[in-house]
């Protein structure tokens, strides 16, 4: 692959990525700052980010374990973990401890979770609406996934990796998510936007599929793969076109607010996972669309997530004193930079240095893996695929 198709993939990855951070940038300023439409439809409709991410996240881990099962290669569960947790946990406990210091108004909300709960990322279970540090209920869901996926894939290639089975626990979730949203609305009255629903992992979980599925699609199918970027740019356009059409639904309740609440997430997750498969594509036009700082606000993206609602809400007390305009275009620009500024910081003080380490254990990883390998070949081995859980 040429260095220039590689620059166009990540471009295109990169775009939807700074999409996603900054619809949930719209929405959260909108909800704790100017308290009114302020960006319009898209500030209603920002919560639609997360969503982005789960099906941006979904199709990274996934690729990352499935590559590697699709070659018949063992899957390091252990490298996994420690590239995982190097690039979640810094941030995130960081952000944790500026709450817990504090706990009071502005940051604080109507209650906070046990710690233990926040430190092993079960918060978002019982989470209501108002309570302390509420958007962390993404990153809950995303590492119980991080948790799940590894397992399911290494049980998977210790039975020969069957690909029916592979694809029919993938559709099976996502019915799974489905019905559990219908049971909710069925049993409870809960729609999909109370809390008893939107926190859920049981509700939510299922966004990340339809990533996973375009991991196992690239990894066990790369002919058909092939095939199919080679209409990235329809394939962008009726990914674009299926999200429009169900955030239009979901924000006019159409047709029933039963069948929003069970389809609607996972129909939207099914149209950013048709754009987030066009952008592999060199050719999509996702990656010939160059916009200063995307990348860098794509890098920034998980740090931006963690920080801006915190300075948003350490701001908007300031801003209500001194009678600003919160809904003038000056102050939008400075308090939403203010929160990518904040995001900046913790990325270049605290996640470039993990991240530094990362790649130092795993260099010393690969490099054990390559000797490990080069003896493999030297003697035949009857262990089977995941014998060797542990190497990287």
């Amino acid at each position: 692959m040429t260095q220039s198709a590689s620059t166009y993939r990540l471009r295109g990855l990169d775009l939807l990525r700074a999409a996603a951070i900054l619809l949930v940038l719209t929405s959260h300023y909108t909800g704790f700052v100017s308290h009114a439409p302020t960006f319009g439809v898209v500030g209603k409709v920002g919560w639609a980010g997360v969503d982005l991410f789960f099906v941006l996240s979904g199709y990274l881990i996934g690729n990352q374990l499935l590559a590697p099962a699709a070659r018949g290669e063992s899957l390091s569960l252990k490298t996994f973990f420690v590239r995982r947790l190097l690039r979640t946990l810094p941030n995130y406990y960081v952000v944790l401890v500026v709450y817990w210091l504090f706990p009071g108004a502005p940051l604080g909300g109507s209650g906070m979770a046990a710690p233990w709960r926040f430190l092993t990322f079960t918060q978002n279970f019982g989470l209501a609406y108002g309570q302390t540090f509420t958007h962390s209920w993404s990153l809950c869901i995303e590492e119980q996934f991080y948790v799940l996926l590894p397992l399911v894939v290494l049980a998977l290639a210790c039975i020969g990796f069957p690909v029916r089975l592979a694809w029919g626990l993938l559709v099976g979730g996502i019915v799974a998510g489905m019905a559990t949203r219908a049971a909710a609305y069925a049993l409870h009255g809960h729609d999909a936007f109370m809390a008893e629903v939107y926190y859920s992992s049981f509700c939510r979980a299922d966004e990340l599929l339809p990533g996973v599925a375009i991991a196992l699609l690239r990894n066990v199918h790369p002919h058909a793969f092939t095939r199919l970027l080679r209409h990235a740019n329809a394939l962008c356009a009726a990914g674009l076109a299926l999200s429009v059409g169900i955030l239009t639904c979901i924000h006019l309740d159409w047709p029933t607010t039963a069948v929003t609440s069970t389809f609607g997430f996972s129909l939207l997750a099914l149209g950013f996972g048709l754009m987030t498969c066009a952008a592999l594509s060199p050719a999509c036009i996702l990656n010939r669309i160059d916009i200063p700082g995307a990348s860098q606000l794509a890098l920034w993206s998980y740090a931006v997530y963690l920080v801006h609602k915190p300075v948003f809400m350490a701001l908007r007390p300031h801003i209500e004193r001194l009678h600003i305009d919160a809904g003038a275009p000056l102050t939008v620009v400075a308090v939403m930079g203010a929160g990518i500024a904040g995001g900046w910081v913790l990325y270049r003080c605290v996640e470039t240095p993990f991240m530094r380490l990362r790649a130092r254990l795993t260099t010393a990883r690969t490099a054990e893996h390559a000797f490990h390998r080069t003896a493999d070949d030297r003697a035949p081995s009857s262990h089977c695929s995941c014998s060797g859980s542990t190497r990287a």
